[in-house]
C-alpha cells in the first residue's frame, strides 16, 4: 500500500527527530571524523532518508560537507521516500540507491563511514554478520550502528507510541514488533565482533530505547 508506506517511512521521520535517533547517529559520526571539514558518508537500508538529510543541514550549520550516498534494496521504498520528503530528490549532497547491503556495489574504503539506522533488527544474525562485514569492508574510518535496544520498558513505549501517536496500521504493526526483534547491545557487540569489528565507543538513547555503537575493523586505529 503506497499511501501507507509513505505515512510509515514519515512516522519514522518523526520518531528519529523528536525521540532522538538523529542526535544519536550525529554524535557517533562525530567520533569517528571529529572536525572533518568533509565527511562521505554510506547509510545502509536508508529508507526514507531523513537521518541523511538531518546530518547534511547539521553539516551545513557548522560549515562541513557531508556527502551522503543512501542505498535500500527496495525500490518502492526509495520512490515512497521521495513523496514522504521531496528534499531526497533535491539535496545535492544526497544521493540514492538501490542496493543490497550483503553485498554492496562500492569498492573498499570508498567512503569514511558506514551507517545502518533501525536496520539490523530486521535481520537474523547471519544475514547481520554478513551487512556488517560489508560495512567494515567500504568504510575506511568505522562503522555506526544506531538501533532499538530490547526490553520491557522499550516494548511498552512502543506500544503507547504507535497507539497514541499514528493512525498508520504499518507503523501500529511495526513499532512493537521492531522491539521485540532488536538485539541487546551486548548481542549486538557480538554480531559486530563477529564481523571484524571492535567497538570502540557506545552512546545511549536518552530514554534507554535506543543505542548508537561506534565501531572500528580490527587493526585499525
Amino acid at each position: 500500500d503506497r499511501a501507507a508506506l509513505i505515512g510509515n517511512l514519515r512516522d519514522l521521520a518523526r520518531v528519529n527527530r523528536r525521540l532522538g535517533g538523529v542526535a544519536l547517529s550525529a554524535r557517533a559520526i562525530e567520533a569517528l571524523a571529529p572536525g572533518r571539514a568533509e565527511i562521505r558518508v554510506l547509510d545502509v537500508g536508508t529508507g526514507a532518508a531523513d537521518i541523511p538529510l538531518a546530518l547534511i543541514d547539521r553539516g551545513r550549520a557548522k560549515g562541513r560537507l557531508v556527502r551522503i550516498t543512501g542505498v535500500d534494496n527496495r525500490p518502492e521504498v526509495l520512490e515512497a521516500a521521495a513523496v514522504a520528503d521531496p528534499r531526497v530528490t533535491a539535496t545535492g549532497e544526497l544521493a540514492l540507491h538501490v542496493a543490497d547491503g550483503r553485498a554492496l556495489p562500492f569498492p573498499d574504503d570508498a567512503f569514511e563511514i558506514a551507517h545502518a539506522s533501525l536496520l539490523v533488527h530486521h535481520l537474523e544474525p547471519d544475514v547481520a554478520r554478513v551487512l556488517l562485514a560489508e560495512m567494515a569492508r567500504v568504510a575506511r574510518l568505522g562503522v555506526v550502528v544506531n538501533d532499538l535496544v530490547r526490553g520491557r520498558r522499550a516494548l511498552l513505549g512502543a506500544w503507547l507510541l504507535s497507539r497514541l501517536g499514528t493512525r498508520n496500521r504499518l507503523t501500529r504493526y511495526d513499532a512493537p514488533l521492531s522491539v521485540r526483534r532488536a538485539y541487546s547491545v551486548a548481542e549486538l557487540t557480538a554480531l559486530l565482533a563477529a564481523a571484524g569489528l571492535r567497538v570502540e565507543r557506545r552512546i545511549d538513547g536518552s530514554f534507554g530505547h535506543r543505542v548508537a555503537l561506534v565501531a572500528r575493523r580490527n587493526g585499525a586505529r
